[in-house]
């Protein structure tokens, strides 16, 4: 990646709060996990609670040597430095989020769990989502859609959403009127065998349904940073984030707080 295509893709991630990154994987390491994700989808208990998500595997790294792998992958790893993200660091495991044939789309929600913390208002990603998508991924399959900007914008979808997975969203209706709604300032994303999807975990986002009789897989990881303004940031600094105080306890909650504002 060229120095201007890795500063185009973060100020799109800063303003937008996602990007793509083409061709991340070698088409050998691209077909060694393609098949790895299948084994693991025809050999791991599938729990229905997740059918929204999808297969929702989590795989711990020690029991993975190709998973982990792709956690350690150079060519992401060099992307995320080249951007500015390399203080960015994984966490403990991954999770194969497989859409099998005709499987339900993906209600819209966001994956930010500290809107109490005066860092929800940061104008940089604290936590970001890493999406490798093993296959061609298109509308007629399930790929991804996000509201480019509702990571720093409160949106009148944020307050008419059920909170998401475990705290609601997983146990909805399939006729859902606003869970599974277009949205007029949504953007289909739409990738590759082999791309990669960077996203702020406050953005919102959300997935078709896979109207094929072909598996869509994806691997998913999560990074987070250090609660420190990044080396690359020269713009103003929110007001509540310079007067945070870093030992308190904020408790932690998936809805968004004062902090998001319209």
């Amino acid at each position: 990646m060229t120095p201007e295509m890795a500063r185009e893709r973060r100020e799109q991630m800063l303003r937008d709060g996602y990007c793509l990154i083409p061709d991340i994987l070698s088409p050998e390491f691209l077909l060694e996990l393609r098949q790895e994700s299948d084994r693991l989808n025809d050999t791991m208990e599938h729990h229905p609670d997740t059918k929204y998500q999808g297969t929702h595997l989590g795989i711990r790294y020690e029991d993975n040597a190709i998973m982990q792998r792709l956690a350690e992958w150079q060519p992401a790893r060099q992307a995320l430095e080249q951007m500015g993200f390399g203080d960015f660091k994984h966490g403990g495991g991954l999770i194969v989020l497989t859409k099998e044939p005709y499987a339900p789309a993906l209600y819209w929600h966001q994956d930010w769990m500290r809107w109490n913390d005066p860092l929800s208002c940061t104008p940089w990603p604290q936590t970001i989502f890493l999406s490798y998508y093993l296959e061609e991924t298109r509308i007629e399959n399930g790929c991804l859609k996000v509201i480019p900007g509702s990571h720093l914008k409160r949106m009148p979808l944020h307050d008419q959403l059920v909170t998401a997975h475990e705290q609601g969203a997983r146990f909805i209706q399939e006729d859902h009127p606003i869970m599974f709604r277009d949205d007029p300032n949504q953007v289909d994303v739409e990738s590759e065998p082999g791309d990669l999807v960077l996203g702020d975990a406050r953005v919102l986002h959300a997935a078709y349904k896979n109207q094929t009789d072909q598996r869509r897989n994806l691997l998913l990881l999560w990074h987070s940073r250090p609660e420190t303004v990044p080396d690359y940031w020269e713009g103003e600094i929110p007001q509540q984030v310079q007067d945070r105080q870093p030992q308190a306890t904020y408790a932690g909650t998936r809805i968004p707080s004062q902090y998001l504002q319209a």
